[in-house]
């Protein structure tokens, strides 16, 4: 990723019926009527990044003064391909990914959207048991050297 002399730290958050036209840098528009938020990349590149909020896309939490999301904002179909987190109006960096990380992670994505809709597109029936995607670069093969992965191997045993 290219060092931007303009990224971002923080962000504002504003709550809006509907998009606005013009999208400014540094704030985040929210849409609660379209479980949507829209802001430009925080790395300065001036990409518009889009984030549904659904039970298998984004979260959003506002705690009555900040907003955070989870998962993570990967822009990975942009030139900056930048990967942050906005935890409490505060951006947070995340290392760069490699080529493989990033289709390792639209490959998870793409399996837990196939299995949470059913033919009618309709998630009401899967979605309760289907949460936010959150990528790992860890590979689903290397499970066993995580920690969770440990700890699930310990109580398997018993």
């Amino acid at each position: 990723m290219k060092t931007k002399v303009n990224r971002h730290k923080y962000l504002r958050h504003v709550f809006v019926n509907s998009i606005p036209d013009i999208i400014q840098d540094g704030i985040l528009y929210i849409s609660i009527e379209y479980s949507t938020i829209i802001h430009k990349c925080c790395c300065g590149c001036g990409g518009e990044v889009v984030t549904r909020l659904s039970p298998i896309d984004w979260k959003m939490t506002y705690d009555g003064r900040t907003i955070s999301l989870f998962p993570s904002v990967g822009n990975w179909s942009f030139e900056c391909q930048s990967h942050y987190w906005i935890t409490n109006d505060q951006v947070i960096w995340a290392k760069q990914w490699s080529k493989e990380e990033i289709n390792e992670c639209r490959n998870q994505e793409e399996f837990v959207r196939s299995h949470a809709y059913n033919a009618n597109g309709d998630d009401t029936e899967n979605h309760k048991e289907i949460n936010a995607t959150h990528c790992s670069p860890i590979k689903r093969d290397d499970k066993k050297h995580t920690i969770i992965g440990w700890l699930l191997s310990i109580f398997k045993r018993n």
